[in-house]
Formats: C-alpha cells, structure tokens, sequence
C-alpha cells in the first residue's frame, strides 16, 4: 500500500476506504459490493485529485514557478497517488468478477439452449405457433411503432417527420 506517515493524514473515512482495498477484503465482495465499493474509491480519487490541482495551481502564483509549486503540494499528490492505486485495484477485481459473472451466464445460456433442444421439436413447434398467433392479432407489438431510443434513430425520425411537413407544405402552397 502506502507508506504509515501518509495512511496517518488521511482522514478515517478515506482511511477505512482505502482499507477496505485490500486484496483479501475485495475477494470477499460479490460484483454489486464491488460496484459500490469502485463509486466510493472513484469519487474519492476525483476529490484528492481536485484537491491537488487546485492546491498546484494556487501555489504557482504564490512561489512564483511550476517546479517550486510543485514540491510544496507533494503530499496532495502522495494521497490522489493513494487512492488511483486502491481505484487500480477494485478495478481489477471487478474484472475479474465481471468475467466470472458473464462465464455463469454464458452457461446457464448454453444449457437452457441444450435442455430445449433436448425437448424436442414438438416443444418448440408448439411455442412457435403461439407467437404466431398472437403477433398476427390487432394489437400486436410488431405492428405499433417502436419509441425512438437513441439519438441518431430520434434525428432521423425527425428529419423523416420534416420532410413529410414540407412535401405537405409544398402540395398546399400549390392548391392555391
């Protein structure tokens, strides 16, 4: 970790914290703990690291150069230094979980995917045929138009809509 003269001038929040980093401590969290725990160190690192910024930038001006400032906020920067190695490792840990998590579900796909096909093609014959019906009734999804979800799909819904607005505009305009 870091060195006990720094760990002591960090306060007990951001002490617990950063105790809280350590490799046998983050294998016992789960990927949602190690989401939170990741958040805390993240917002943390952000504070210290703001903390050194300003702090440098205040102390140029004062000592009149950038290198002369610099030494002056040195232990700002040993705590921001603190907390992106704790951030490294919740990171890496979360990796790893995340991995995990996605092996577990790759597998429980594959054998739902098997146990289906195990069933039979009356099984799923039989599905099929009950999406069909209900996709061929009145108020069916298939039929409504979808909301647009992402930007591009929104801009081209309206530059769709406006055009259509102007086509109209251009057949009134000619009526007269």
């Amino acid at each position: 970790m870091a060195s006990p003269k720094l760990l002591d001038s960090l306060s007990e929040s951001d002490l617990a914290l950063v105790r809280e980093t350590g490799r046998d401590e983050l294998k016992r969290l789960d990927e949602d703990e190690l989401l939170e725990v990741h958040a805390r160190v993240r917002r943390a690192r952000n504070k210290h690291l703001g903390v050194y910024r300003r702090a440098g930038a205040a102390k140029v001006s004062a000592k009149g150069a950038r290198g002369r400032a610099h030494t002056a906020n040195e232990r700002n920067r040993a705590r921001a230094e603190v907390f992106e190695k704790a951030l490294a490792r919740v990171s890496t840990q979360l990796a790893v979980a995340a991995r995990k998590s996605a092996a577990d579900l790759k597998d429980e796909r594959l054998a739902a995917a098997a146990k289906a096909k195990a069933a039979g093609p009356g099984k799923r014959a039989s599905s099929v045929g009950k999406a069909a019906k209900s996709a061929s009734g009145p108020a069916s999804k298939a039929n409504k138009k979808q909301p647009a979800k992402s930007p591009s799909r929104k801009k081209q819904e309206a530059g769709s809509k406006a055009a259509g607005a102007r086509r109209q505009a251009k057949r009134d305009g000619k009526r007269r």
